[in-house]
């Protein structure tokens, strides 16, 4: 954090006793709903309990947590991951030439963007440590049957030797998720009876050790295994004549085939393929016709809608910092009026209308004008969520508990957007334990929903310094519906973050 950051900071809490919330405070965030004690992740992962290696293939009874080059070749369910990376790169590697022909791009320092080494993919030297476990049981209504997912999420390290002994470790820009449902059809609980999702949601609150909420010798079955997710950050450039600093993401999904054993390339769950949808006029009429249609703009509204394969990338990279302001950085651009070349996708007046029909149902929670759709169709894609109040792209690196000294972008293991929904995610957790229906909507990516407003009151993630508001509450005279709700608390104003956007920052009043 820089001296200016911290004096304004310091002042936030002077003036309006609006600060961040403490680690100790994010960690009560995050009770019940993900495990982030860095001492118990490394005993996990010390102890070869819940490294990828058991969990995907216990006959192997290694003494040790196996490496990348014998992970990726000793498990045959991982057989896919490595060409499929490969490939992505090349395709990478191409597109960055073409785009910026006076530039180099390679593994080094030598180079104008740095690549990420895929060699790191083949050392004996790297490993995947475990960096988090997280419960998604808010996401059931992807499949109610699996009562949503539970997420142990992975990140690189390089070990090397030295020279007076032992190994000094550090972290890659890599995570590697393994995705399981969170429950198994065929699951008992302790009575010999059917796994219920409300027990799996009781043993979470209840917030006991991590075998009461995995399983003392936790080996998923093939009917737990659901995918892969992969970020890798590709490049980084610094600012030159032809761009700004830069850093990019690949986000790849490999979904588990039971009949062939194997996590296989797939689509990313709402990713739209912008560009192949605005080059096919029929793809461009059946996603409006699609999308607008009553059902499925309400569950576009609450942030639960399914897009179809047809319409979704097998790919994205994410560009960070992309800023506020509309630009091709962003995953919807060009499909709103207005934005890029061509004609778009959305017209304002197909919007609007849509909109008047939900409305006369009374159905729409976030999404009142033409800017609230245009911000859900971006935040609702991977890239675009990867983008909002993210650390380096990612919602949750993980503490570093490899490090004697965690460096400042690791202390915290993950982004504001993450502990802002943790109040969302225990609500439901509650509703599963209590035998109700849950709410599984949620509000923009940016900020969190209403329902946690009384915790998190005064914070960066709702009203307080560096949180998100609506520009109509600063006396601008512009007044959008959909974030009429986005305000600043006592002895902040919000103030514009971009020179388009609608939205600003809470800052400190300055006369």
């Amino acid at each position: 954090m820089s001296r200016a950051l911290r004096i304004l900071v310091a002042a936030a809490a002077m003036f309006g006793g609006v600060v961040s919330l403490s680690a100790a405070e994010n960690a009560q965030l995050a009770r019940g709903t993900a495990i982030t004690d860095p001492d118990l992740l490394r005993k996990l992962d010390q102890d070869d309990t819940l490294t990828i290696s058991r969990l995907l293939r216990p006959e192997l009874n290694a003494d040790v947590p196996l490496a990348t080059d014998l992970m990726f070749s000793s498990l045959p369910q991982l057989k896919a991951i490595p060409p499929a990376i490969d490939a992505e790169f090349d395709r990478y590697i191409a597109r960055y030439k073409a785009t910026y022909p006076g530039e180099t791009i390679g593994v080094g320092e030598g180079f104008d963007a740095q690549l990420f080494d895929l060699a790191n993919l083949k050392s004996r030297d790297t490993r995947f440590v475990l960096a988090g476990i997280v419960n998604r049981m808010d996401r059931a209504y992807v499949s109610e049957e699996s009562c949503g997912e539970i997420r142990l999420i992975y990140r690189l390290a390089r070990f090397d030797s030295r020279p007076e002994g032992g190994k000094t470790a550090t972290r890659l820009p890599m995570t590697f998720n393994l995705v399981m449902k969170a429950r198994d059809a065929r699951q008992v609980d302790g009575n010999g009876k059917p796994m219920t999702c409300a027990e799996i949601a009781r043993r979470w609150l209840d917030n006991g050790d991590w075998q009461g909420l995995i399983g003392g010798s936790f080996h998923p079955s093939d009917a737990m295994l659901d995918r892969i997710e992969t970020n890798i950050q590709v490049s980084v450039a610094p600012k030159s004549a032809q761009h700004d600093f830069r850093s990019d993401y690949l986000l790849k999904v490999f979904k588990y085939d039971a009949a062939t054993k194997q996590f296989e390339e797939s689509t990313l769950e709402n990713q739209i393929d912008r560009d192949r949808i605005l080059a096919d006029n029929d793809l461009r009429r059946d996603f409006r016709d699609w999308l607008l249609t009553p059902d499925h703009l309400r569950e576009f509204d609450r942030g639960t809608v399914l897009i179809p394969e047809k319409f979704l990338a097998k790919a994205a990279v994410v560009s960070t910092p992309a800023g506020l302001d509309a630009s091709a950085l962003q995953p919807e651009f060009g499909m709103m009026q207005g934005e890029g070349k061509g004609d778009p996708v959305f017209s304002d007046d197909d919007v609007v209308g849509a909109l008047k029909q939900a409305a006369a149902r009374g159905d729409m929670q976030n999404i009142r004008s033409v800017a609230g759709f245009q911000r859900r169709l971006n935040d609702v894609t991977c890239a675009g969520c990867h983008q909002t109040r993210g650390i380096g792209g990612f919602h949750f690196p993980g503490v570093d508990w490899l490090a004697d000294k965690p460096s400042n972008s690791t202390v915290v293991p993950a982004s504001p957007h993450f502990f802002g929904d943790q109040l969302r995610r225990r609500d439901i957790l509650a509703a599963f334990a209590a035998g109700k229906r849950p709410d599984f909507s949620r509000g923009f990516a940016d900020r969190p929903q209403t329902r946690g407003s009384r915790e998190l009151a005064g914070s960066e993630y709702q009203d307080g310094w560096g949180a998100h508001c609506s520009l109509q509450n600063a006396g601008s005279g512009t007044r959008d519906e959909s974030f009429t709700s986005w305000s600043c608390a006592k002895g902040l104003t919000c103030q514009a973050a971009a020179a388009s956007s609608r939205i600003g920052m809470c800052f400190i009043k300055t006369r």
